[in-house]
């Protein structure tokens, strides 16, 4: 059973017995991609969006892959492009990308391992993904003001406060926050490992003062209350002593974005667009942001090398407002050079990037398809 908040797998729909059916292959070429290496999110997403192939087919009386032209294919793309959501809107092109480059990379492993005579997705052109800005970015002051949202008196208002200064601080993503453990923080270096993160890739950031103070006030005060025997390590805990779901962290945190009265709208994802712009507004350079993301490259078009932890901490506590707990005003740049003017290209940049990785997985699927 799903964790709450947590999207239930679905099941192939089909003859299970018949090893030429959808459900078999299906399953086999998920299976494959796990001695491959990818992850469980990715091998899910992939069984997610099949899902919605194979019912269309069977509608249409096909089972088998052996049965599928071209033809069929072209109508199945076309109907994704009409299908609607419940309220009427119609699938954003990076959405139709993610459901049909799992139907590419399918037919072209049953051809490759000879189980289809041949390809009919080879000629499956993918729309092209727009490339959007981020809907809203919270300032310094509406940052501060979903922050003190949590109620302090209650433990959960203390872990959930503890939760969003480590979003503000760092702009983990949800998936990477949801599977901290409590040593991977380290408070007297004041740095986080995030371990495995987008693309099986450990970094190490620096989580800034005031962010730990308040972790180490869940830790101490709250968390022992929480956690279950035999106690697995894992940083924050539910009031059921389990792991986040990623989508739980998301309610949670859009809850208090929206109680907050900022009038934006976002969860864990506004927080990761609002730190790294208050660090490039603040004169960080975007490789350094860049590293803090996690990010490969923060463009198609720009490529920065890796930075030293120590330049990272001394970048991050000049120009992240929440880094200390004392006013910027009142602390000097330790030795960071003074902000420098931004350019309206690279916050463009930026944001262009973070809004592409909410879709990540469907990119990393549109180029193994393309393979």
């Amino acid at each position: 059973m799903p964790r709450r908040g947590e999207r239930s797998p679905k099941l192939i729909p089909g003859d299970r017995s018949d090893p030429l059916g959808f459900p078999v292959l299906v399953e086999e070429f998920l299976e494959s991609m796990a001695v491959r290496g990818y992850s469980e999110k990715t091998i899910e997403n992939r069984r997610y969006n099949l899902t919605y192939l194979v019912l269309w087919l069977a509608d249409r009386g096909v089972s088998r892959p052996g049965e599928v032209t071209k033809p069929m294919l072209d109508r199945y793309q076309r109907a994704v492009f009409h299908h609607r959501k419940p309220d009427g809107q119609p699938l954003s092109f990076r959405s139709q990308v993610q459901r049909l480059t799992p139907v590419r990379a399918l037919f072209k492993w049953l051809a490759r391992e000879n189980r289809i005579l041949y390809n009919p997705a080879s000629e499956l052109e993918l729309p092209k993904a727009e490339r959007r800005l981020p809907r809203a970015i919270l300032s310094q002051a509406e940052a501060e003001q979903v922050l003190a949202v949590p109620d302090l008196a209650d433990p959960l208002g203390l872990r959930d406060r503890a939760m969003l200064e480590l979003f503000y601080a760092t702009g983990v993503r949800r998936s990477e926050l949801a599977g901290l453990r409590v040593f991977d923080l380290d408070i007297e270096r004041l740095t986080l490992a995030v371990r495995q993160g987008k693309g099986r890739k450990d970094r190490m950031i620096p989580t800034g003062e005031r962010a730990v103070v308040w972790i180490a006030r869940y830790l101490n005060d709250v968390r022992p209350r929480l956690a279950l025997e035999p106690d697995d390590g894992i940083l924050f805990l539910t009031v059921d002593g389990t792991v986040f779901s990623p989508d739980r962290l998301t309610g949670l945190v859009a809850d208090y974005v929206r109680r907050s009265g900022v009038g934006k709208p976002g969860a864990c994802h506004l927080f990761r667009h609002t730190m790294a712009t208050l660090m490039l507004e603040g004169g960080a350079d975007i490789r350094f942001i860049q590293q803090m993301l996690g990010h490969a490259d923060i463009s198609t078009t720009q490529i920065y090398t890796q930075v030293s932890l120590r330049q990272l901490r001394a970048i991050h506590a000049a120009t992240h407002p929440a880094a200390q707990n004392t006013p910027r005003q009142q602390r000097s740049a330790a030795g960071v050079a003074d902000p420098r003017p931004i350019a309206a290209f690279e916050t463009e940049v930026l944001h262009i990037a973070l809004d592409a990785e909410t879709h990540a997985d469907s990119d990393a699927e549109r180029q193994e398809g393309s393979r």
